[in-house]
């Protein structure tokens, strides 16, 4: 069973920093991308940032130069670092990869979201 357990998020103020984690667990062997969405309750999500499985990164133009998108290969752990933060990157963060078990299939896998918000 695979799962992607996020945690990191929180309250911070304007200008601050956040630091989001997603650990991926099971029976894991190989995915294309390890990719951060946001989604206020009841609209669409929006690729925020993705890390290809050669380590080739996009991002957001809303984020670009605030956020970076990392990842621990040996801990199967991805980390969303969230710097100059904006009231408006208030949303629940979710982790997401469309992953190959050890079955051979692939399958997109979600966590379950954490909470950031940014406000004084």
């Amino acid at each position: 069973q695979v799962q992607l357990v996020e945690s990191g998020g929180g309250l911070v103020q304007p200008g601050g920093s956040l630091r989001l984690s997603c650990a991926a667990s099971g029976s894991i062997s190989g995915f294309n991308s390890m990719n951060w969405y946001r989604a206020p309750p009841g609209k669409q999500r929006e690729l925020v940032a993705l890390i290809r499985a050669g380590g080739a990164t996009n991002y957001a133009d809303s984020v670009k130069g605030r956020f970076t998108i990392s990842r621990d290969n040996a801990k199967n752990l991805v980390t969303l670092q969230m710097n100059s933060l904006k009231p408006e990157d208030t949303d629940v963060y979710f982790c997401n990869s469309v992953m190959r078990t050890d079955d051979n299939n692939w399958t997109n896998y979600w966590g379950q979201g954490t909470q950031v918000t940014v406000s004084s």
